[in-house]
C-alpha cells in the first residue's frame, strides 16, 4: 500500500518551511525537568558540553540548551526554518544539513540532540552518523512533546483529529498518515506499512515513539528512556495555531485547516470558557551513549 503524495514523508518534512514563524510563536517549549532528566540519563552535565542540536527548526530547544551553559551548534536542513532561527538567534551558530549526513567532524561532540526531529531521519543512516560525531561516552538524546491522552479533553480532541483525517483526508488504500511527532522512516527503508490503527494520535504517544525510535537501524543501541509531564496555559488561539503548525494540517491547505480549527474553537470554549487552555504534555526522552 502507498501513501498519497500529499501526505508523503518528504512533503510533510518540507511543510514547516512555509510556516516557520507560526511554528516559533505557537509550539510548546520544554520544561527544565527535561534537561535535568537528560543529564541524569547521560550521566554528564550540559554546562560546558559541546552540543549539536539536529533538526533545530526555529531554535526552541537550541536556546534552552544554550541557557543551560552548553556550547551549542544547530543543524537545520530547511531554508524557511533556518531563516527564522537566524533572525531570532543570531548569536548561536547554525549550519545547514541533515541527520543522515551530518556536516560535522568525527568525535567532535559530547551530546547530539534531536528535539521533535529524529523521526524525520532514516536511522539506518542517522544512528551511525550520530555515533561517528559523538566522542566516546557522548550521548545521543531524542525527545518529543506528546499530548497527555489520559486527560479527557485532550483525548477527545485527538479522536476528533483522527476522525477528521479518516473521513475527510484518507490516504490511498487506507494507510495512515505519518505525523511530525511519530515515526517517519519510509516503507522502502525496511519499516512496516502503517495501518489504520497507526492514527495521528497514536503516532504521538511515548510508547509508539519509544518502540520505533531505532527501527531500521542495523544494530539498535542500548538505551534508556523516561517520561516527564508538564503543562502550559495558553490562549485558545495559540492552542489552535499550535495544532495548525503540525505537518498533517500544513499539507492539507489553509482552507481545510481553518474550517477544522473553527469548529474546534467552538468545542474548546465549551471546556475553557475563559479562553485559556491548559495543554498537558508527556515529554519522552531517550538517551543512548556511545561506548
Amino acid at each position: 500500500m502507498t501513501t498519497h503524495p500529499r501526505f508523503s514523508h518528504t512533503t510533510r518534512a518540507h511543510s514547516f518551511n512555509t510556516a516557520a514563524a507560526q511554528y516559533a510563536a505557537n509550539r510548546p517549549s520544554y520544561p527544565p525537568a527535561l534537561f535535568t532528566t537528560l543529564e541524569d540519563l547521560a550521566a554528564r552535565p550540559l554546562k560546558g558540553a559541546k552540543v549539536i542540536d539536529v533538526g533545530a527548526g526555529t531554535g526552541i530547544s537550541t536556546t534552552l540548551l544554550h541557557a543551560r551553559g552548553a556550547d551549542v551548534i544547530a543543524v537545520e536542513p530547511g531554508e524557511g526554518m533556518a531563516a527564522e532561527f537566524r533572525r531570532a538567534h543570531p548569536g548561536i551558530p547554525l549550519v545547514r544539513g541533515t541527520g543522515d549526513s551530518l556536516p560535522l567532524a568525527t568525535a567532535s561532540a559530547d551530546f547530539l540532540t534531536y528535539a521533535q526531529s529524529w523521526h524525520w531521519t532514516n536511522p539506518a543512516h542517522s544512528l551511525p552518523e550520530a555515533f561517528r560525531v559523538l566522542r566516546p561516552g557522548g550521548a545521543l538524546a531524542l525527545w518529543w512533546n506528546t499530548s497527555a491522552l489520559d486527560v479527557p479533553w485532550i483525548a477527545a480532541q485527538a479522536r476528533r483529529i483522527d476522525q477528521y483525517f479518516e473521513d475527510a483526508h484518507p490516504t490511498e488504500q487506507g494507510t495512515a498518515t505519518k505525523t511530525d511527532e511519530g515515526t517517519a522512516t519510509k516503507p522502502d527503508e525496511g519499516t512496516a506499512t502503517k495501518t489504520r490503527k497507526d492514527t495521528e494520535s497514536r503516532q504521538r504517544t511515548p510508547g509508539f515513539l519509544a518502540e520505533r525510535a531505532f527501527k531500521g537501524a542495523p544494530e539498535p543501541p542500548p538505551h534508556t528512556h523516561r517520561v516527564v509531564r508538564w503543562s502550559r496555559h495558553v490562549p485558545v488561539d495559540t492552542h489552535l495555531a499550535n495544532i495548525g503548525s503540525h505537518s498533517a494540517f500544513l499539507v492539507i491547505g489553509k482552507e481545510d485547516t481553518d474550517a477544522f480549527l473553527a469548529e474546534e474553537r467552538t468545542r474548546l470554549l465549551e471546556t475553557f470558557p475563559d479562553g485559556r487552555v491548559e495543554e498537558v504534555y508527556d515529554v519522552l526522552v531517550i538517551v543512548a551513549t556511545r561506548s
